[in-house]
């Protein structure tokens, strides 16, 4: 019998649990980090970190978890079944194309530190003009461990584009869309009012040097992973009396459910496509952050008329560390040298109720 490495899956709320036997000869496994619209606007997240599996191989649920605990998302002509969490909205990958399973790499409890022969992060996927605006994530991520992570686009444009979202002149957008891939949540932002930026309401959540946006952050913390189901999660922080329709005390809008993954914390996700939607405390009143991978800024995923990024450092970087220290690493590095090339300097900022740098 061929020698084989058993790896164990679990999302936060483990309703679902499941390993995979490979075969050492099938390792490591080939992760690609696709950027397209429909796996952001599916998982909230900035992109999707996927590996198909060897076709014989399938995820073997460990009772009382079942594939019964997964909600399965199809959209109409897809080649395949999206499969996620119902109880806290983790993505678990895929099953039907190309005949066997792709699975997300960000729920396995064999980090890649120790791990190194189990993935390999080979390429950004669909990271053109037509898919992102701007290059999305693929402009924060350059390289893992000191290699080039490659650029793969196809030869032409495909439905993972959001060709027909592009501004159309250079006038400043005042609402900015929020839609989950199914179209089940769908609300819009506002810009900050001046009444809010004047109030102590603001203190933490509007940067002083430029009051028009929202603050945001690049993620790596364990909880986000695990609820998500990608390596790296993005918000952007507003106050909750800026989005329209009004948002409900329980956030939940539309097609949404709720999962408290901590007390006092509870976050939001599509019950419909399982897109990572809100996430919310007490201590913080109003605020809510919102996940950036559902928003559809004309000028691109980075959200250059709305946001103004915190690129000093990650949100929880040592549980990124722990996890992936060789991505968590050419992350912040990759953040930083895209500050320093955008806005010529790289900003740090304590964001609410944090503390650091002002």
């Amino acid at each position: 019998m061929p020698e084989t490495k058993t790896l164990t899956a679990r999302c936060h709320c483990r309703a679902v649990h499941f390993t995979l036997t490979i075969p050492t000869t099938s390792l490591p496994l080939d992760v690609h980090i696709c950027n397209c619209t429909l796996c952001r606007t599916l998982l909230g997240a900035p992109a999707s970190f996927h590996a198909p599996l060897p076709k014989e191989i399938e995820p073997e649920f460990i009772a009382p978890s079942s594939l019964d605990k997964l909600t399965p998302n199809r959209r109409e002509g897809a080649p395949c079944t999206i499969y996620f969490c119902s109880t806290c909205g983790c993505h678990i990958g895929d099953r039907g194309h190309q005949g066997g399973w792709t699975i997300s790499v960000s729920i396995f409890e064999e980090g890649v530190n120790d791990n190194e022969s189990l993935w390999k992060f080979n390429e950004h996927w669909y990271t053109d003009a037509a898919s992102t605006g701007d290059g999305g994530f693929s402009q924060l991520l350059p390289r893992i461990d000191g290699r080039e992570v490659r650029i793969w686009n196809p030869d032409t444009t495909t439905d993972r584009s959001q060709k027909d979202e592009k501004k159309e002149d250079g006038g400043r957008e005042e609402k900015l869309l929020a839609q989950c891939s199914c179209g089940g949540v769908s609300f819009n932002i506002s810009r900050p009012r001046q009444e809010f930026v004047d109030s102590p309401l603001s203190e933490g959540w509007v940067h002083a040097e430029d009051p028009s946006k929202w603050l945001g952050l690049v993620d790596v913390c364990t909880d986000c992973r695990l609820v998500n189901g990608a390596h790296v999660v993005a918000w952007l922080f507003v106050s909750a009396d800026h989005i329209s329709p009004p948002l409900p005390e329980d956030l939940c809008i539309g097609t949404s459910k709720r999962y408290e993954s901590s007390p006092g914390v509870v976050r939001t996700f599509c019950g419909r496509c399982g897109a990572t939607v809100f996430f919310t405390e007490k201590r913080r009143g109003r605020i809510v952050d919102i996940a950036t991978g559902i928003l559809r800024g004309k000028e691109g995923f980075m959200l250059a008329d709305w946001a103004r990024w915190r690129t000093a450092r990650l949100g929880y970087p040592d549980d990124g560390i722990k996890y992936d220290r060789g991505l968590t690493e050419g992350l912040t590095e990759g953040l930083q040298e895209w500050g320093r090339r955008t806005h010529g300097v790289v900003r740090d900022f304590a964001v609410g109720t944090e503390t650091g740098a002002a």
